[in-house]
């Protein structure tokens, strides 16, 4: 999850703020953060649509780039 740290940062929210929108607890939005846990494919798209970026970028850093 290398996205999703960076524009939390970016947006400026923190892990409490991020948590509580999303109905996770800080502990587990840390772990995918720090990639200790795989986030559902529910918290994926919750997530997307708070920070308005792609599921790709939350995963990888970077939108999705035909090659």
């Amino acid at each position: 999850m290398k996205g999703l740290k960076q524009i939390r940062k970016q947006k400026g929210f923190n892990q409490l703020y991020v948590a509580t929108k999303l109905n996770i607890s800080r502990e587990a939005l840390s772990y995918y953060e720090n990639g200790k846990r795989e986030p559902s494919f529910a918290t994926l798209n919750a997530m997307s649509k708070l920070f308005n970026v792609s599921i790709d970028y939350l995963i990888n850093g970077k939108d999705f780039q035909k090659k």
